[in-house]
């Protein structure tokens, strides 16, 4: 993409709870490689994003998680790493990084693209943040609706409007909707005017906290402080608002008429939990219906299905079990139904209810 102002953010933060035990809070997905590719969900978002924006990335992180990424992105320079004190949700994290953007760039238009996603067709993706730049060029909020293919009740929903006048797919947010039950989440489907929410914004820094600043003016002021005077960091991130993105600017900017959808038809994964993982990974050779994230050679089947994580080193027998999900680590072992792989959160709040902090 042939403009200068254009930067992507990516905010790489979560410990993805209900990929437990493979996921934990001191090494959270986005640093593993969940599909098998030999490079963790962190450096595929770096490389979809790089061959749009070059070296103009900023990764937001966690100070747990400064030292992994840096040695996963080497290529990523020192001053385009911020690391959060503490978690305080995605506004806060997008909005510092653009507000070091904005700074440096007053013309600067991010594109946020969380570190833990899937993409498939690479192509339709870059086309898709192309319309997306346009319509931000024009001063909208723009997000990504990808399309849907069932109907999901863990995912928000955005219903579109019209088609804009900004020389792409772009088309105006009529309502950002919160997760639904089935019934609702299947007639959102049969109107063909619902897309999911994936949490990927393009915006003009500028526009961004402008429109923060009006229904969040401390939230804005902080983080903009923050690039006029990065010294100061520990003194006001722990009093920074803890909000979403969505409910902090795109939410009430939709009711304002300043929010832009293009839908994406490029295929998208959250990899939410072990019935997703398994949805990523193929069969393992000569074992039909059997998926392993790791070594084969590690896994034994006997009539039997499902998904397997060897990552102890031992052997993992299956026998007469289907649907299965079975994740070996050297301190931890998962047997779960994959149709109760989301009840996975379950086992760390339990584990942190104990006190046991070392197993989550």
């Amino acid at each position: 993409m042939g403009n200068e102002h254009v930067w992507a953010i990516i905010p790489a933060g979560g410990a993805g709870t209900r990929l437990w035990p493979l996921s934990r809070a001191s090494s959270p997905k986005f640093l593993h490689d969940l599909t098998g590719a030999g490079r963790s969900l962190l450096q595929q978002t770096w490389d979809r994003l790089s061959p749009l924006v070059g070296s103009r990335i900023v990764v937001v992180t966690g100070r747990a998680h400064e030292a992994a990424v840096r040695s996963q992105l080497p290529s990523l320079p020192a001053d385009q790493l911020l690391a959060e004190p503490s978690p305080r949700d995605s506004m806060a994290a997008i909005g510092w990084a653009a507000a070091v953007l904005e700074a440096r760039d007053p013309e600067a238009v991010v594109c946020s693209f969380a570190a833990d996603h899937v993409i498939g067709d690479e192509d339709v993706f870059r086309a898709c943040v192309a319309d997306a730049v346009a319509a931000a060029e024009q001063d909208y909020v723009v997000t990504i609706g990808i399309e849907p293919t069932y109907a999901a009740t863990g995912f928000g929903y955005i219903e579109m409007g019209e088609t804009l006048a900004t020389g792409g797919a772009a088309r105006a947010v009529v309502q950002f909707v919160e997760k639904p039950d089935r019934e609702r989440a299947e007639a959102y489907l049969a109107t063909g005017r619902f897309r999911w929410n994936a949490g990927m914004f393009v915006v003009k820094a500028r526009v961004l906290l402008d429109l923060l600043a009006q229904w969040h003016p401390g939230l804005a002021a902080g983080v903009r402080s923050l690039a006029t005077d990065p010294a100061r960091l520990d003194d006001v991130w722990d009093g920074l608002e803890k909000i979403a993105i969505d409910h902090a600017v795109a939410e009430p900017a939709a009711d304002a008429g300043r929010v832009a959808v293009v839908p994406g038809g490029f295929g998208w994964d959250d990899v939410g939990d072990f019935a997703s993982l398994g949805g990523l990974l193929r069969d393992a050779d000569g074992m039909p219906g059997v998926r392993v994230l790791g070594s084969a050679d590690d896994v034994r089947v006997v009539d039997a299905g499902g998904v397997v994580v060897p990552g102890s080193g031992r052997t993992v027998a299956l026998v007469g079990l289907e649907d299965v999900v079975v994740v070996d680590t050297p301190d931890a072992v998962l047997v779960v139904a994959k149709d109760r792989a989301q009840d996975v959160k379950k086992v760390v709040d339990a584990l942190k209810a104990d006190g046991r902090t070392d197993l989550t």
